[in-house]
């Protein structure tokens, strides 16, 4: 089935545009996760870490000090580092000014790939990744700064 993905900006500040993909919907995959995971009482502390973590992100910079990679060595595929064997947020670093947050869960498996839900989100990721960059190369789509112009009224296919 296809999926329709826009671009929704979660926040922007001196040092960082903050963005998230919309699957098919007004709904981000990032208010997805916190949807699900801001009641839920046996994640709470990762919870509160992750959202402390953003914070640091949008005051400091999606500094690389701040995510582990994921996913494959030629896309910008992460999940946000925290002391946490639980709880994952994935997100695709594009840059220290430009963080693309996805969808996350608790990680239950040795990797994600092994889950099927947790799969779902990175390769939803880097497929986006892959039409950013292609964008880019054609033009259609230039990345200033801490802005990714051109992209508020775009809708891509999967």
């Amino acid at each position: 089935m296809a999926k329709e993905i826009t671009l929704k900006t979660i926040e922007q500040s001196d040092n960082v545009g903050l963005y998230s993909i919309c699957i098919n919907g007004t709904q981000s995959e990032f208010d997805k996760f916190v949807t699900t995971f801001k009641q839920n009482a046996s994640v709470s502390r990762d919870f509160q870490r992750i959202i402390f973590a953003l914070t640091k992100i949008v005051s400091d910079g999606a500094l690389e000090r701040f995510f582990r990679p994921e996913g494959k060595f030629s896309d910008n595929a992460a999940a946000l580092s925290i002391d946490s064997r639980k709880l994952r947020l994935y997100c695709l670093r594009i840059s220290d000014q430009i963080l693309i947050l996805g969808n996350g869960g608790i990680k239950t498996t040795a990797t994600y790939e092994q889950d099927p839900i947790l799969n779902g989100y990175v390769c939803d990721l880097q497929a986006f990744d892959a039409l950013l960059k292609e964008m880019q190369k054609n033009g259609s789509v230039t990345i200033e700064k801490t802005i990714i112009t051109n992209i508020d009224d775009i809708k891509l296919t999967l």
